[in-house]
């Protein structure tokens, strides 16, 4: 079994949605434990104030930053001095950065440099730069639908089927834009065995690598299997593990 990843989380209070915070933390669990868990702002502002109880709940550490001067963000510059002082002490694999700000791209790249798995977490507001510097980038968006469509009743649901009849929403300008289907489909082509197919996993692995912000989620779907089967152009094959109980799901370009 793989050693879980020890990530140090850091979060841009003046970037992040305080709403979609347990969200966020439950996101993080999915890539390890958050052995540091930090949040950079002004704390004396009365708007900070909605934030206390959440800190609580979540045993999130908040650090002070004055606005020493107006229109300056020195919230980034305490964020980024920061991580780098996390880096050094050499107590964690990997680094979550919470933010919509592209300040942070040069931090992202740095952290990976010195070889810590980067995820980023922001809205879709997020410039592309921040977005691609991390190993993966989810939209904090996505979580929140997500949330929401695990919590629908069956009743609700079922009526919401049948009166948009499609559950999954159309995808985005942006998604249209980068070929989503022919990013897929170049990525079977570049895993595939002699027999046209790639297996599942790898595929994911593949994809991220490729287009960081790369989320099944992003389209509707929880899952990347449940999202290719709705695409036309790919066929699927499920395989017993003879190693494993269950199976592996393979996929390859239809011919």
């Amino acid at each position: 079994m793989d050693q879980e990843l020890r990530l140090a989380v850091l979060i841009d209070a003046d970037n992040a949605p305080r709403s979609a915070l347990r969200e966020i933390m439950a996101e993080v669990a999915r890539y390890g434990a958050a052995t540091v868990k930090r949040i950079y702002g002004d704390w004396t502002t009365p708007n900070m104030n909605s934030w206390k109880p959440l800190l609580l709940e979540h045993a999130i550490t908040p650090f002070q930053q004055y606005s020493y001067t107006t229109g300056k963000n020195a919230t980034d510059s305490a964020m980024i001095i920061d991580a780098m002082d996390v880096l050094y002490s050499g107590n964690c694999d990997g680094f979550v950065l919470v933010s919509s700000d592209s300040d942070f791209t040069r931090l992202a790249t740095r952290l990976r440099e010195a070889g810590m798995k980067v995820y980023g977490m922001g809205e879709k507001k997020t410039p592309k730069p921040f977005i691609v510097a991390c190993d993966k980038f989810v939209y904090i968006e996505s979580l929140i639908a997500a949330e929401k469509a695990g919590n629908a009743s069956p009743a609700s649901s079922g009526k919401a089927k049948k009166k948009a009849g499609n559950t999954s929403p159309a995808p985005e300008p942006e998604a249209q834009s980068m070929g989503i289907k022919e990013l897929i489909a170049q990525s079977v082509e570049d895993l595939a065995d002699e027999d046209g197919y790639a297996y599942l996993g790898d595929l994911g692995n593949l994809l991220m690598k490729k287009q960081p912000d790369f989320d099944p989620r992003n389209y509707g779907f929880s899952k990347l299997s449940k999202f290719i089967s709705s695409l036309e152009g790919f066929e699927t094959d499920e395989r017993h593990n003879a190693n494993h109980q269950g199976t592996q799901v393979y996929v390859r370009n239809k011919k």
